[in-house]
């Protein structure tokens, strides 16, 4: 049986083969050509019925629309015909032209444009204005916080010797009781300097047991008899392995979740 691999160009080249005999695909681009040119044609007609019952308010000249929401008459004044021709329909007042839609002057709805074929309006030069202003009031902000802090920092303190905790009387208690630590000897300690742990081994055995499809922290094999102890250090390697992004660590319910991270180091 052919696998799924070798079985895919193949029904690929099928479905390709299907489409390219297809009439409709082969002249897709053809129609598509068609569409928009109607749209052109109906949009220009449509400005032209639009625009035939004004005038230019100058020398009362014939209309033309010349670009989005924008009419120049032959005399050379251009203007918004929104602006100049419509009123709203709720107050009959004023239109306002806003960022992405035009707005009543009295009640501030938004107004649909008589004069928008098929498209939004974008005031560049007002959005322009409006970041202008959001900059303008964000820098004064951030100089209102800066000023207070910059007034309440600390002068420079210039060390002549190494700091001495002896030399200040009780520092040394006061800090242990801040932090709620009694005082010891360091032989009340006991170090184990016999400790079986090679981080080396385990991120050998890590990687080994890794594809590039995920898997979980629990399904890693201990290396060493004492599970509990092995958990600890296989979590640790896997620490450091992460910060070194051989792998990713990500939280899958109760367990972790161990991606193998493609680089050139690893490759």
């Amino acid at each position: 049986m052919k696998s799924k691999v070798t079985q895919q160009p193949v029904f690929n080249a099928r479905i390709q083969d299907k489409l390219v005999q297809n009439p409709l695909v082969c002249k897709i681009a053809a129609v598509i050509g068609r569409v928009r040119e109607f749209k052109r044609q109906a949009r220009e007609y449509y400005f032209e019925v639009v625009l035939s019952a004004h005038q230019c308010p100058s020398c009362g000249g014939h209309l033309h629309m010349t670009g989005q929401s924008q009419c120049t008459c032959s005399c050379g004044k251009t203007l918004d015909p929104t602006i100049a021709f419509q009123k709203s329909s709720c107050c009959g007042a004023k239109l306002l032209r806003k960022t992405f839609h035009y707005a009543c002057s009295k009640c501030h709805n938004s107004v649909p444009s008589r004069f928008l074929f098929d498209e939004k309006l974008f005031d560049a030069n007002y959005f322009r204005e409006a970041m202008r202003k959001f900059r303008t009031r964000s820098k004064e902000k951030r100089e209102e916080i800066r000023r207070p802090l910059a007034e309440s920092r600390s002068g420079h303190l210039p060390l002549t010797e190494e700091p001495d905790l002896e030399a200040i009387p009780g520092l040394i208690q006061d800090l242990n009781a801040f932090i709620q630590q009694e005082s010891f000897d360091i032989g009340e300690f006991a170090f184990d300097t016999g400790c079986s742990f090679h981080m080396d081994d385990y991120r050998q055995h890590i990687l080994s047991s890794l594809s590039w499809n995920g898997i979980a922290f629990s399904e890693i094999v201990p290396i060493i008899d004492d599970s509990h102890q092995d958990r600890v250090w296989r979590f640790i390697t896997l620490v450091f392995m992460d910060n070194d992004r051989e792998l990713e660590l990500r939280q899958y319910g109760d367990d972790l979740l161990i991606q193998r991270v493609y680089n050139e180091a690893n490759a």
